[in-house]
């Protein structure tokens, strides 16, 4: 058997005991499947940890920066109150038009607004808008705008917030200081604004699984 194979019966076997999906969350990935929306979506078990982290959060307000076909934006949008909000945005005008689909059949459209464009354009007008602080901003779009995406981050939170950026690992490839390719610097110039700024605390972690060898950063808000 090989390594790859054992990632994903583990992945697998932890996902069918502590992550199960039902028919809502199967079906966003039936849909997305057949718009032909790329497999990158997180796993069962990466949705299941970013839920339990807007719990432990008391998460009320989420920034989801990269929407896709709407998998992590359900499994997140189900730790809110009822009162709760979250925002995804999304720069394809297709898969927000199947995400809304997917948020809507969860029977989370009231909480849930999808806005479609490029998120360096939607950000400022959302911070405008004076929005109440972010609880949560998951961060999974891409990725050479990833330093940028923090900066914006750390202005729609406050003391306390948690930043949690995806795909950090790059299969590897993060840690070539010389590559050229726009998702390594990219990745790598939000790993050390991480780790250097001042209202920052952070760590990443390296992961195996259902989408190969890749890991995540989690970073708190100080101040």
């Amino acid at each position: 058997m090989s390594e790859s194979q054992v990632w994903d019966d583990v992945d697998e076997y932890f996902s069918a005991h502590l992550a199960p999906e039902d028919d809502t969350l199967r079906a966003a990935l039936r849909d997305s499947d057949a718009a032909d929306l790329p497999q990158i979506n997180v796993t069962a078990s990466q949705g299941k940890l970013l839920q339990l982290l807007a719990q432990l959060q008391g998460a009320r307000n989420i920034l989801e920066i990269g929407t896709l076909g709407g998998y992590s934006t359900i499994w997140m949008a189900r730790a809110l109150p009822a009162d709760g909000r979250l925002i995804s945005l999304e720069y394809s005008a297709k898969y927000a038009e199947v995400a809304t689909r997917n948020i809507a059949r969860a029977g989370l459209d009231a909480i849930v607004e999808v806005r479609v464009g490029p998120a360096l354009e939607s950000l400022p007008k959302l911070a405008d808008e004076n929005p109440a602080p972010f609880d949560l901003v998951f961060i999974d779009a891409d990725k050479a705008n990833n330093p940028h995406y923090i900066e914006w981050a750390l202005r729609l939170t406050s003391t306390g917030s948690l930043i949690i950026l995806d795909n950090v690992v790059r299969d590897g490839r993060v840690v070539d200081a010389e590559s050229d390719a726009p998702d390594v610097r990219g990745t790598r110039a939000a790993i050390e604004l991480i780790g250097s700024h001042p209202r920052l605390s952070g760590t990443a972690v390296q992961t195996v699984g259902g989408k190969g060898y890749d890991g995540f950063a989690l970073a708190r808000v100080l101040a």
